[in-house]
């Protein structure tokens, strides 16, 4: 144990060489494809219910538009299964190239698509399919890119460096945001709608090319290269988690629906709720989503390294039951129909779940041995996210309308997604960078227990 753990503080002091570089590249990548799914959500709250689903009563367009937008939640465990499967068979870094090529693809094809006005029930159709593109590919990138920068970093410190991919999601949020942001404020709602937000969807193309120019120059992680050196590669990576981890999988995933459901809250159903409910302009809602991720940029990784030093589990679970107490107060604080009150509530309410985001990343891959991390991680954070952020957008707009406009429902359902991740918190393990470190000094890992 004493050579172990000499060669733990070893990596501690200096972690392998590339692992900047592929944090960076982790953080790069996953913030494009997520810009790609961000401009999606905002679309589908504020402009593909009147191009794609006209026709309908105003609550049933929206009901609808949020449907296609809960199909790439339903989509990310098949890319789960897919991808995970190949990451922990062939490597991390050619599936993340795919995964980058498959939802940048989809999202340039949105952008082309002519709305229901031209091409009628066509249009709703090939949106669903592009939609369900996109979620493939997110479920495949997610634990590629948390293994791609935590496999190179130090394992005592699996906390931030693996909150590089935590990055991804605030980040692509804020450039999506940005873009539709600077869109709507620029042109009128009439050209907004019949051709400004396509701009944001066809600018992706550029994006794509930035991030494989980046990927494609990776290496294949370390902990990788020594798995494939023990010749330990599994045969059947989904069939073994779901026989050997089960309850490394149900923690796991338990420990991502209330900062998946929270996430919803804060950049889908806010929008609908302000503009509806308080009669604001797009512009006031976008604007306080964009500094809410421009705050959450720094909190992840801050979040992610505080629980290097601190039990993870803990500030995690704390984080959630803050989230819990902490919507009321916010509905209340915003009644006023104050811009700036907006505009606080929901940087608090994203700094809330920055601290389970950021460390959510580590959570996950460390309750699974190396040699399953990619299938096992993908497949907690796929089937985690069709109970979570799949359907909460649907559930916030049945829940408001079945209160009379009244958001006392949807604190209850925040209430009980912050309990259930609670629960996650107390089945999972605590961190173990031992077992990193015996792969790569030429022992196999141990299960996870």
């Amino acid at each position: 144990m004493t050579s172990t753990n000499n060669a733990a503080k070893a990596v501690t002091r200096k972690p392998p060489p590339g692992a900047i570089k592929a944090y960076v590249a982790s953080l790069t990548g996953t913030s494009l494809e997520y810009y790609d799914f961000a401009i999606y959500s905002v679309a589908s709250a504020l402009v593909f219910p009147k191009i794609f689903f006209p026709g309908n009563d105003e609550f049933v367009a929206l009901l609808l538009s949020f449907s296609a937008f809960a199909v790439g939640y339903l989509a990310r465990p098949i890319g789960g299964v897919i991808f995970g499967r190949l990451g922990d068979k062939i490597g991390r870094k050619y599936v993340l190239v795919f995964t980058l090529v498959l939802i940048g693809v989809a999202t340039v094809l949105i952008g082309a698509l002519p709305d229901y006005s031209v091409i009628g029930v066509a249009a709703p159709t090939i949106l669903v399919l592009l939609r369900l593109a996109q979620g493939i590919g997110v479920g495949g990138e997610w634990g590629g890119a948390v293994l791609l920068s935590s496999e190179f970093g130090d394992p005592n410190k699996r906390g931030f460096w693996s909150s590089a991919a935590q990055i991804g999601p605030p980040a692509g949020n804020l450039m999506a945001n940005g873009v539709l942001a600077i869109l709507a404020a620029s042109l009128s709602e009439e050209a907004f709608l019949s051709w400004g937000w396509r701009v944001a969807f066809l600018a992706s193309a550029l994006l794509v090319v930035f991030g494989l120019i980046i990927r494609l120059k990776l290496e294949e992680t370390p902990v990788f290269k020594a798995i494939q050196a023990h010749g330990d590669r599994p045969k059947a990576p989904i069939k073994e988690v779901f026989t050997t981890q089960p309850k490394a999988l149900v923690a796991a995933a338990l420990s991502r629906v209330c900062p998946d459901i929270l996430y919803a809250l804060f950049t889908v159903f806010v929008a609908v709720y302000a503009t509806k409910e308080l009669g604001m302009t797009t512009g006031n809602v976008l604007s306080a989503i964009l500094i809410g991720s421009a705050f959450q940029l720094f909190l992840i990784p801050a979040a992610g390294a505080l629980t290097d030093r601190f039990n993870r589990r803990w500030v995690y679970g704390i984080a959630a039951a803050a989230t819990a107490a902490y919507i009321p107060p916010f509905f209340l604080m915003i009644q006023g129909k104050s811009v700036a009150m907006l505009t606080v509530g929901t940087v608090i309410g994203l700094a809330l779940h920055a601290f389970m985001y950021g460390p959510q990343a580590a959570f996950i891959t460390e309750q699974f041995p190396a040699r399953l991390r990619y299938a096992g991680s993908s497949l907690a954070y796929t089937l985690a996210g069709v109970i979570g952020g799949a359907v909460a957008p649907i559930i916030f707009t049945a829940l408001y309308g079945a209160a009379g406009g009244g958001w006392y429902l949807i604190a209850v359902y925040i209430l009980v997604a912050a309990v259930v991740t609670i629960v996650g918190m107390l089945l999972g393990r605590d961190p173990k960078p031992e077992e990193d470190v015996r792969l790569m000094q030429g022992t196999h890992a141990q299960p996870a227990s």
